[in-house]
């Protein structure tokens, strides 16, 4: 194993041959790396159940000397994601705020090498199913939060054209929970969710498991709590020389499981839209001559 690699990396390369035990500990530190870096080792064990020697045994497996050297690892990221925006605007202005470096072409580069990712490593079969699953469900939710809550939004729009039954979970003063209650397992959640992560999306996540729900998960990292709830999960390229990760390459991916969805959905589909696009010209709502 590299160990220059970070603990995500590592922990992806040797998870499958952990012991129960030495995954419990993984999972608590994907899940809870504040609690893990800030509270004394001692006290995590306590809550957790997990010895102070199985998280020792787990930074060995891992190649760090220690578990202090991979709680170093771990508050040096935190420290970096706290501040990340506003040092990567910094970054940003630096690299081209004088004009010498293009930003346009380094933006459109970063996201073409997104998009090239993203398709490499995508499970096109797994596309095809969640759109087969999802075309099938009584009632299709709809999540995201923080940064990705107008990307869920735009999904949101899209699926309405062609479908009754996709609904925005979090609209303004609509309550989460209530969204949520009749769920059950002929039903389906989609979440689309960045680091930082929002807590009501991961415990939404593992409610809908809990109830039986379908659960899709598109995130840029396969640290992301809501993954270890998911019926189906994505993980899409997101870097960029913004201050902020970029969505394109998650726009991408919605869009083609909308696509394929309506595919399945027929005649019923385009019907639907049909009778929207009629219904937004009668409600003046679209410019039309």
């Amino acid at each position: 194993m590299n160990t220059s690699e970070s603990f995500e990396k590592r922990l992806a390369v040797a998870y499958g041959d952990l012991s129960g035990a030495l995954r419990a500990a993984a999972d608590y530190l994907v899940a809870n790396p504040l609690d893990a870096v800030s509270r004394p080792l001692r006290t995590v064990s306590a809550q957790t159940g997990v010895s102070p020697a199985t998280f020792s045994r787990l930074a060995r497996a891992l190649e760090y000397s220690n578990f202090d050297e991979l709680r170093d690892e771990m508050r040096d990221k935190i420290d970096r994601k706290v501040n990340n925006f506003a040092d990567r605007a910094g970054q940003l202005q630096k690299a081209h705020g004088d004009g010498k470096s293009d930003f346009v072409q380094d933006h459109f580069a970063a996201c073409e090498n997104n998009l090239r990712q993203t398709m490499a490593g995508l499970d096109t079969d797994a596309i095809r199913d969640v759109a087969d699953r999802l075309a099938k469900s009584r009632k299709v939710l709809l999540l995201g939060a923080l940064g990705s809550t107008g990307v869920v939004e735009y999904l949101s729009y899209m699926a309405n054209f062609c479908a009754d039954n996709w609904i925005l979970a979090n609209r303004m003063g609509a309550s989460l929970g209530g969204a949520l209650s009749g769920l059950d397992e002929r039903d389906a959640l989609l979440i689309v969710t960045k680091p930082p992560f929002a807590v009501s999306v991961i415990k939404a996540a593992r409610l809908a498991r809990e109830l039986g729900v379908f659960v899709v998960v598109i995130t840029d990292t396969h640290t992301c709590p809501a993954l270890e709830f998911a019926s189906a999960g994505f993980t899409v390229s997101t870097d960029s020389p913004h201050f902020y990760s970029s969505y394109v390459s998650t726009m991408f991916l919605l869009e083609t499981i909308v696509g394929m969805v309506v595919g399945r959905a027929g005649v019923a589909a385009q019907e639907r839209i049909a009778e929207v696009e009629l219904h937004n010209r009668q409600l003046a709502e679209v410019w039309s001559e």
